[in-house]
């Protein structure tokens, strides 16, 4: 179904989102069921059977695909409830299913041999070796890179694995290594890797100080916010804190990541498919980014410069851009 250069990859959050998507120029998008099988376990979001159903039809019909992220990490006793989000996807239509956990490949790979298998970014593989291994145990055909590589570093990769590349290229940055963070668990007792939630909103607070808002994750206080800021969400890697005597995001400034300007440099890089974060966005969001990057890859294709990453600020987090470590190399 895909033609252009670069496949565009846009996340559903519900039925709706998903034709928004569909209709703004997604060539796939990315689903899960609504339990604890996929990363984005949020009251109100994902799909039921059914809706999975209808939604593959509309996608198809529209000429774009439907790929099913079961990328948790079974619970030991559990791996019934995985198995059948994997019999689910396939009996309703999806095209792919993206799984973390190797247990997972294993179960799709020898039930189903001839259905399209991704390899999560919560597998947060990264060498050639390791992504070449998935590729011949479980005949993985495409994995989604961890937010970590350098432009050059995923075209050095690409120069020796089997199988297609998909890098993330606006939405939420996770800083860590995806799939091994484990701080969210640390404050909630709910893990990103199995509950399939960080820093879930239950246990998100904001308080009102007079001068200053400050954002707190259960008991821990995150960030601190002045009247002319604008207060992000507390995920603990994006939080401002206290080294050396000095007040500072430690990791990365909780900006959204857009890389919109560099399309071609990815391209060249070898990069196959484009994807943007946001399950747990609306379809405001899901229609503004869609959209703009369905141009830029038109315009890519046809030799005209893409667009300013700027325009994407109002539905950026912290209404601020970065392009990660894209473009900067750190350890």
């Amino acid at each position: 179904m895909v033609k252009r250069k670069l496949e565009l990859v846009c996340p559903a959050g519900t039925p709706a989102a998903l034709k928004v998507a569909v209709n703004n120029g997604a060539d796939s998008v990315y689903v899960g069921f609504r339990d604890k099988t996929n990363a984005r376990n949020f009251p109100g979001l994902n799909f039921n059977a059914q809706e999975l159903k209808d939604s593959a039809e509309y996608a198809h019909s529209n000429g774009s695909q439907v790929f099913v992220a079961i990328n948790t990490y079974p619970t030991a006793g559990e791996i019934q409830l995985w198995h059948d989000a994997v019999d689910r996807a396939v009996t309703c239509g999806a095209d792919a299913v993206i799984v973390a956990d190797v247990g997972l490949a294993e179960y799709v790979s020898s039930k189903y041999p001839d259905f399209r298998l991704h390899l999560s970014v919560q597998a947060s593989a990264s060498s050639a070796e390791a992504i070449n291994f998935y590729h011949d145990r479980f005949n993985v055909r495409r994995v989604v890179l961890p937010r970590v590589l350098t432009i050059e570093e995923i075209a050095a990769l690409n120069s020796k694995v089997k199988i297609e590349t998909e890098v993330f290229v606006f939405g939420g940055l996770c800083v860590m290594a995806e799939g091994r963070c484990c701080l969210s668990s640390y404050v909630t007792g709910i893990s990103p890797n199995r509950q399939g939630a960080c820093s879930p909103a239950s246990h998100v607070k904001y308080e009102d100080k007079g001068d200053y808002m400050e954002s707190n994750l259960g008991n821990f206080t995150v960030n601190r916010f002045n009247k002319e800021e604008s207060a992000g969400y507390p995920t603990l890697c994006k939080g401002r804190y206290l080294v050396d005597g000095e007040e500072k995001y430690v990791f990365e400034d909780p900006m959204s990541l857009n890389v919109i300007e560099v399309l071609p440099e990815l391209y060249k890089a070898g990069v196959s498919a484009l994807k943007i974060e946001g399950r747990q966005r609306g379809r405001a969001y899901i229609e503004k980014v869609v959209g703009a990057f369905s141009q830029a890859i038109d315009n890519m294709d046809n030799g005209i410069a893409s667009s300013d990453a700027s325009s994407l600020n109002a539905v950026a987090e912290g209404q601020g851009n970065t392009q990660g470590s894209y473009n900067k190399s750190w350890q």
